[in-house]
């Protein structure tokens, strides 16, 4: 671990040079600084009317870019209160902002070895798995160089998975609530937690099984809003729907099955089929959920992640939007499974950097198809070799 953290301290004084988020972030923050709600406050309009209520207003402004600035943030409340840290520390420095949310990931990041690592030993797997993550130059990369705060979820969710298999479940629940108050993600894993409360092997009766798990959900759903109350206005829930729906509904970038479809589209129509497209997705999405949900068994651990694992794959697979850094969670549940596709993912995911080295920037779809077809090769190679294995065992 050494290693990890000395590699991850060599970006400590290094600017994101791959993505512009963390403009925003330092931007949200000081707004939350003067008591200005971020959720209904538009950059853009701000900057238009010669209205700067934080130092640097210009500069970050410029350095979000203009479809960012033009949106409301759609960063989760939790989240918020790490830039509101940065702010704390560095509210008339941009590069001291940036020092602060490094450090704030850099620490989630010794998190997320403690716990993953002490969950291998509970599950009995490999404890060196953990390095798959920790040592990937990818994540370090993303989270660490670029300021993507997915290791601050991981850390929370991970430990929070910690502690369910410790059968600690109402603190767990507080930990995985605090983990979509970062990033709505593992909201998409909460299906999956039924078979874990209700099972035949169970102790419990049927009803103290039912009444733990809607408890369960319930300390998650409390959790999340009282995070969110700080925030409640009456225009919160549009403006969030709205900024949300942009980059799920409008942006693409390095999609997969997304793309077929759209080339179909093209193909008997002549226009793109985003919006028909983005509304069929989520209902294959919620489909397979459930049946991941019902006919797996997900009360053991195991299992569960690799519930969890194909379900956010399958999920990225049909989204319009894959960004690089979306990659850290499949490749932290990877670790608790026997399927190491999505470490092949981190690697082959650099053919979509392509697109950044055009300003403004702009995909070659022949990368991205590269890049896909090497990964579904891998997978059915993986899946394949698996089959393999078992027979022999069963033999």
């Amino acid at each position: 671990m050494c290693i990890a953290f000395v590699f991850r301290l060599i970006f400590l004084f290094v600017a994101p040079n791959l993505s512009q988020d963390f403009f925003r972030f330092i931007w949200d923050g000081r707004l939350l600084l003067e008591g200005i709600n971020p959720y209904l406050s538009l950059p853009e309009s701000l900057i238009q009317n010669i209205k700067y209520p934080i130092a640097d207003a210009r500069e970050l402004y410029k350095g979000m870019g203009e479809l960012n600035g033009s949106h409301y943030t759609n960063y989760p409340p939790l989240n918020q209160l790490c830039f509101l840290i940065a702010a704390l520390f560095a509210s008339k420095s941009i590069f001291g902002s940036v020092l602060v949310l490094r450090a704030l990931i850099i620490l989630a990041e010794l998190g997320i070895f403690y716990f993953g690592k002490k969950l291998l030993q509970a599950l009995d797997l490999p404890k060196h798995n953990i390095f798959w993550y920790t040592l990937n130059p990818f994540i370090i990369i993303e989270l660490t160089g670029n300021l993507h705060f997915e290791s601050v979820m991981l850390f929370f969710f991970i430990w929070g998975m910690y502690l369910l298999q410790k059968r600690k479940w109402i603190l767990a629940g507080v930990l995985i609530g605090c983990s979509i108050s970062v990033k709505l993600l593992p909201f998409l894993f909460l299906p999956l937690f039924f078979k874990l409360f209700i099972h035949k092997k169970s102790n419990l009766s049927l009803a103290k099984q039912w009444l733990q798990l809607i408890v369960f959900n319930l300390i998650i759903l409390v959790t999340v809003i009282i995070f969110s109350l700080p925030f409640l206005s009456e225009n919160l829930i549009s403006n969030y729907a709205n900024s949300v729906g942009l980059w799920f509904g409008k942006f693409e970038f390095n999609a997969s099955f997304y793309y077929l479809f759209r080339a179909i589209g093209y193909w008997f129509r002549g226009y793109n089929e985003i919006e028909i497209i983005t509304k069929i997705t989520p209902i294959l999405t919620i489909l397979y959920f459930i049946y991941l949900t019902f006919f797996k068994k997900n009360n053991q651990h195991k299992v569960l992640f690799i519930s969890m694992l194909f379900g956010l794959c399958f999920y990225y697979f049909t989204s319009t939007t894959i960004h690089p850094w979306y990659l850290a969670t499949p490749l932290l549940l990877s670790i608790f499974t026997k399927y190491k596709f999505p470490v092949f993912w981190t690697l082959v995911i650099i053919l979509s950097y392509q697109a950044y080295a055009n300003l403004p920037w702009q995909e070659n779809l022949w990368f991205v198809a590269l890049e896909y077809i090497l990964l579904f090769s891998f997978m059915i190679f993986e899946y394949k070799t698996q089959n393999k294995k078992r027979n022999i065992i069963f033999k």
